[in-house]
């Protein structure tokens, strides 16, 4: 066995987040709408994707500290450290981001979407659909 995971993007994010300062702490918390735009390698993978989808975008946060461990949740230091598996802090041993958005629009390689706070550039490495309930499955 062998510790080697390795991770391909498969899209980017286009946004006018630039600076961790400015961003929502979650999507639903007046995150822009953005554009995620894939590498033509996954074009296939997209075909069924249409406006009115949620989906959970998965990221690699790239600025992200893979040292930290514990963070006071929210920023809010009147608030005890937590261990980070126990928070949404970007910040993280294995910095995975999760993003519950919905699709505004399809444009060949390139989904418009809302409520991602992610910065401008995250890595994108896989979309999954949200789930219905059992029956609409």
């Amino acid at each position: 066995m062998t510790d080697a995971l390795v991770l391909h993007p498969i899209a980017r994010v286009e946004s006018s987040l630039r600076d961790r300062a400015d961003a929502p702490r979650q999507g639903d918390e007046g995150a822009p709408d953005a554009w995620v735009v894939f590498d033509e390698s996954v074009r296939a993978a997209l075909a069924d994707i249409t406006a009115g989808d949620e989906l959970i975008l998965i990221t690699w946060f790239d600025r992200a500290d893979r040292a930290v461990q514990a963070v006071h949740p929210r920023g809010d230091t009147s608030r005890p450290a937590t261990g980070v598996f126990s928070t949404r802090s970007p910040d993280r041993p294995n910095p995975l981001g999760l993003h519950r958005v919905t699709v505004l629009a399809v444009d060949e390689l390139r989904l418009h979407v809302n409520n991602l706070e992610a910065l401008d550039g995250t890595p994108i490495v896989d979309v999954k659909p949200v789930l219905g309930e059992i029956p609409e499955r």
